[in-house]
């Protein structure tokens, strides 16, 4: 069985005074009982009778003196008086039983456990004991020296004791220290840590944005509430706690499920890095339109750990830029019509076999044409964007023909601003391509370089082979683009901030008709340019 329920610690001062007190009155409990059983002449002794009643006064005093209400050491005092009790217990009873002088041991260990003025504890260790033991020599003057040396044993043992007890109950008062500093220091960092985390829930459970972040095995670390709420849209009615393959994830047509490898989380998973990946979660109306991006975690030693997932609900904007195509589309269409029947009665007008039309009035009716044509070709960009896929069909074409073909057209308007249009191109070069749709892509470069050349320079137009590849590059010596502008350059209806503060006329679709026609051949479009510098576009298409 333990002696105590519970550490010594966790008890009052009151009751750790007791508490220690407790061996000697134990002891000096039993000293009483071995007299009474052997020696009862002892208890005449009023010496003997003396010590016991001291401890027993000692013990009473533990328990009944509030001593959380006084000075700190003041309960320093019993083991002092233990002390003199003991040497009356030993001068009482000492014919009797031997060694209650050991008794000392008790009040000795009490006061260098203590910690409290250590150096004055380990003195009383060796002096007090002395004097239990010297002090009855002096008063009855027996004052020889094997009687005085024959004593110092006892109060040696006493001191090496006090010592001992002393240097371990200091270690163990720095460890503590040292350990509550500790404590200390990790609950500051638990706290810290703990505010920081409320702060990142509070943020992310604020943000308009799910963020879920998973680790190397794809287990959740962290989700917060927007997330969930799209985890729901995305789960299936019957299924409450659904895995990857089983949520409800679609392709921009929102009916073609998109393959488990492809989703979002599971490409974060393997460590893929991606942005504004678009995808659709839910079915019917609730279906939204939402957009990923991932960023990998690495560890201290740079592999991979996790991944962090943000969803962005971008329904809104995905709807809007639809009615703003179906809106381009219409209006487009319902200009065709016109147009056409314009363009058809001024043709019908200018088809004057006979001479009959005045000079004056071709004139004005060459001007209608051209423009009409002009709005034509408008038009058609315009359905072209809407449409996005381009229908191509290729077939053996020599484009180097192509390519002179469309320098020869624009060399009026080149020599107009001033420039020197220049072809470089070999006598022949075959591929299969769609050559209506490349002459519509080297036109619309061939103009752009001469249009954004306003104060004259060169323009070059240079074919090659390159790699089974046939690679062209329409380079000028004009107004240049920021590395901004050529970020946006291939979107719709973008204009260049300089173009548009200046008089030169466009709607942004050029280029990004172009680019259409390219990858419809399975090429690609690139570009550099340096403001004030020039710009070359080049693209390169399979053979």
């Amino acid at each position: 069985m333990l002696l105590f329920k519970r550490p010594f610690h966790e008890y009052s001062l009151r009751g750790r005074v007791t508490l220690s007190q407790m061996p000697l009155s134990v002891t000096a409990g039993l000293t009483a009982f071995l007299i009474l059983t052997f020696f009862p002449e002892t208890l005449m002794n009023p010496l003997f009778i003396s010590f016991l009643l001291s401890q027993g006064a000692i013990l009473i005093l533990c328990y009944a003196v509030p001593w959380d209400r006084l000075p700190y050491p003041s309960f320093l005092v019993l083991p002092l008086l233990d002390l003199v009790s003991i040497a009356l217990g030993r001068e009482g009873g000492q014919d009797s039983l031997t060694g209650i002088s050991l008794m000392a041991v008790f009040p000795v260990i009490w006061l260098c456990a203590s910690g409290v003025f250590p150096k004055t504890a380990v003195a009383i260790s060796f002096f007090g004991p002395l004097a239990i033991i010297w002090l009855p020599l002096v008063i009855r003057g027996d004052l020889s020296g094997q009687d005085l040396a024959r004593s110092l044993l006892l109060p040696v043992m006493m001191l090496g004791i006090g010592v001992s007890v002393t240097v371990l109950t200091l270690s163990m008062i720095r460890q503590q220290r040292d350990l509550e500093a500790k404590d200390s220091q990790l609950r500051g960092v638990l706290d810290g840590s703990k505010r920081q985390e409320r702060l990142l829930n509070t943020v992310l459970d604020t943000v308009h944005l799910g963020v879920l972040a998973v680790d190397a095995d794809g287990h959740d670390i962290l989700m917060n509430r927007k997330q969930r709420a799209h985890h729901l849209l995305a789960a299936p009615p019957s299924n409450d706690d659904p895995n990857e393959s089983q949520l409800l994830v679609f392709g921009p047509d929102r009916t073609t499920p998109v393959p488990v490898e492809q989703r979002p989380v599971r490409r974060a998973v393997l460590g893929e890095e991606f942005t504004d990946y678009l995808v659709w979660l839910g079915a019917g109306s609730e279906q939204r339109a939402i957009t990923t991006s991932a960023r990998p975690m690495k560890d201290q030693e740079g592999n991979f750990a996790g991944s962090v997932i943000v969803f962005s609900d971008v329904t809104e904007l995905v709807n809007a830029l639809a009615a703003k195509d179906d809106f381009v589309a219409n209006v487009s269409h319902e200009f065709r019509t016109p147009l056409t029947s314009i363009l058809g009665y001024v043709e019908l007008m200018l088809d004057d076999d006979d001479g009959a039309l005045p000079d004056f009035q071709r004139g004005p009716l060459e001007i209608i044409r051209r423009n009409s044509e002009r709005l034509l070709t408008l038009v058609s960009d315009l359905l072209s964007s809407r449409n996005g896929q381009l229908i191509v069909r290729p077939q053996a074409v020599d484009v180097a023909d192509l390519v002179r073909a469309s320098v020869t057209a624009a060399l009026p308007r080149a020599t107009d601003s001033g420039i020197q249009l220049l072809a470089d191109a070999p006598k022949r070069l075959e591929a299969h391509v769609d050559s209506a749709r490349i002459s519509q892509v080297l036109d619309n470069l061939v103009s752009n370089a001469i249009k954004y050349s306003p104060d004259g320079g060169e323009v070059i137009v240079s074919l090659r082979s390159e790699d089974g590849r046939v690679v062209c590059s329409v380079s000028d010596t004009g107004m240049g683009m920021s590395e901004q502008d050529q970020e946006e350059v291939f979107a719709k209806f973008f204009r260049a901030e300089a173009v548009r503060n200046s008089a030169i006329p466009g709607v942004g679709l050029g280029l990004s008709i172009s680019k259409a026609i390219v990858e419809a051949h399975g090429g690609s479009v690139s570009l550099s340019s340096e403001v004030g510098a020039g710009t070359t576009f080049t693209f390169a298409l399979p053979a």
